[in-house]
């Protein structure tokens, strides 16, 4: 059965400027809604921002939040899937649902640990099975998102 909510891709202080065009790109492309929280590491009007989703900016559906509680306020409902590399488990065995909030930190230091071990149920990680210690932020948001819109069918018929 089809997805009914749309995905929410949330960006709690993104640095690099080509790294949320492309995952606005990505959001684009999906009908996921994105979440930019807190302090940005750059400018909106950014020509490497605007250059990475090219195009596809009125495709986009983007909020903006002072920090992640008022996010989660405006969505008393809303189910918070944080991801981290420091998550117990894989993504691979989380079940997605449709309307999750998928949460990203920044690129330098992730989310706060504090964050995943009070919410170990909904943090998952991207298994690296090499000595790479992470993943680029733009990559990881495509693994997990289109996990998710697999797991509730939303590919079917694309």
């Amino acid at each position: 059965m089809p997805q009914t909510k749309p995905f929410h891709i949330v960006l709690v202080e993104p640095e690099i400027p080509p790294n949320t065009g492309n995952i606005a790109r990505l959001c684009g492309a999906t009908g996921t809604i994105l979440h930019l929280v807190g302090k940005l590491g750059f400018s909106t009007e950014d020509r490497y921002l605007k250059r990475a989703g090219l195009d596809y900016w009125s495709e986009v559906e983007i909020h903006y939040w002072p920090d992640l509680p008022a996010l989660q306020q405006a969505y008393p409902g809303g189910r918070f899937v944080y991801t981290s590399k420091k998550a117990e488990r894989s993504y691979l065995g989380f079940s997605f649902l449709p309307g999750d909030f998928i949460v990203f930190g920044k690129e330098t230091k992730g989310l706060p640990e504090e964050l995943i071990d009070a919410n170990q149920q909904t943090a998952v990680r991207i298994p690296i099975p090499c000595k790479v210690r992470s993943l680029n932020l733009s990559t990881s948001a495509g693994i997990v998102l289109y996990e998710a819109l697999r797991q509730t069918g939303a590919l079917e018929g694309a």
